[in-house]
Order: C-alpha cells, then structure tokens, then sequence
C-alpha cells in the first residue's frame, strides 16, 4: 500500500534479519522513555550511568593509544569482553519466546514484520524493542504506523521510528552494516568454493 511515507523509507538501506520483537501499543502521545514500557525497564537509570562510563573509557582509551598501543588494545578488548557478558546477562534474565523472535526487513528509518496479532490504527503509535543478533544488543524506541498490507499469513505493518535518539540509530546502523559485511564474506567464500571469479 503507498504512502506519502514511502520516499523517507527508501532513503535508508534495508535489510532481511530475524531480530527478537516485542510491541506496546499506545493510547496518546508518549511520555517517558520507551524502555519503560518493557520488562527490565526500571534498571534504566543504570543503563544510562553505563552508556556514560563506556563514553568515559572510550575517550581515554583514544588518548591511550597516543602514548601505548599495546595497552590501548588489551584495555579495548577487557572493555568490549565486559560489554559482552553484560549483554549475556541481561537477556538471561530477561529471555525472549519462541514466537517473539520474528523475520523483519529493518533500516535506520523503520522496519515491517507480519503479524497474526489485532493490527494497530494507521498512524497510531507503538513502543518497540529489538534484541539484535548475534551482538544481543537492544534498541527500544517508539515507532508510528504508516502503512498495513494484507498478507497469507496475516497483517505485515511498517513502522516508522518516531523521535528516536541518535545512540540507537547508530545503534542500528551499526547493525546493518555488520550484517552486509556478513552477508558479502559469505557470498565471496559460495564463489570461491564454486571456483567463480568475483
């Protein structure tokens, strides 16, 4: 179905990825952050206090690595490996379902998925959080309804992001660009094992 949101949609590269999913619809306008809306939300402050720590660290790494590249590389990997396990913990705590793990095409700008739930009011808003793969990474952000199309297997709605913090747009920027860089490596190695040239 076309909408006057198509042309916003296009401008971000898209991908194919199975992500974990979990929506919120909302009655009016949000006021809070949309992690509130979801399980764990209350360690929000704690998360905010860790994204400022790892800002920190990652200055000084930068001035590190003027004077000690050796040590500017062991203290990179002890915090990325730190970053991990807390990744690892959080969604032990928090495991997602079968049926919320869901194929969706997402960009910086939004995503789609097909649902057999009651579809949402176009131009209604919804509270979406994403665990990534394999990074385990989560991104929750509030998304408005542009557009539904009836499908065989149920509704397919497109999201757009509605107001969404740069951090995790990055966020997910970061994500697509990994996933293309999987997904060229795999094709080279299919070419290679066929013996095509590139």
């Amino acid at each position: 179905m076309p909408s006057e949101h198509d042309p916003e949609r296009r401008q971000f590269y898209r991908i194919e990825d199975r992500v974990g999913l979990e929506c919120r619809q909302l009655q009016g306008e949000p006021t809070g952050p949309p992690e509130t809306l979801f399980e764990g939300g209350e360690t929000l402050p704690l998360a905010e206090e860790l994204r400022r720590h790892d800002a920190e660290i990652r200055h000084q790494l930068g001035l590190l690595s003027e004077s000690d590249r050796v040590l500017s590389q062991l203290a990179r990997a002890l915090n990325e490996k730190l970053d991990t396990v807390a990744r690892i913990m959080t969604f032990q705590q928090n495991p997602l379902q079968d049926s919320e793990w869901v194929h969706v095409t997402l960009s910086e700008g939004g995503l789609s998925f097909i649902t057999a739930d009651s579809t949402p009011e176009l131009d209604s808003l919804m509270a979406v959080r994403l665990t990534l793969m394999p990074e385990l990474s989560q991104v929750a952000a509030y998304a408005r309804v542009v557009s539904v199309d009836a499908t065989d297997n149920g509704n397919r709605l497109h999201l757009q992001f509605h107001n969404m913090e740069d951090a995790e747009r990055q966020q997910i920027a970061r994500h697509v660009l990994r996933l293309q860089a999987r997904e060229r490596q795999q094709a080279r190695q299919r070419r290679e094992q066929r013996g095509d040239t590139p």
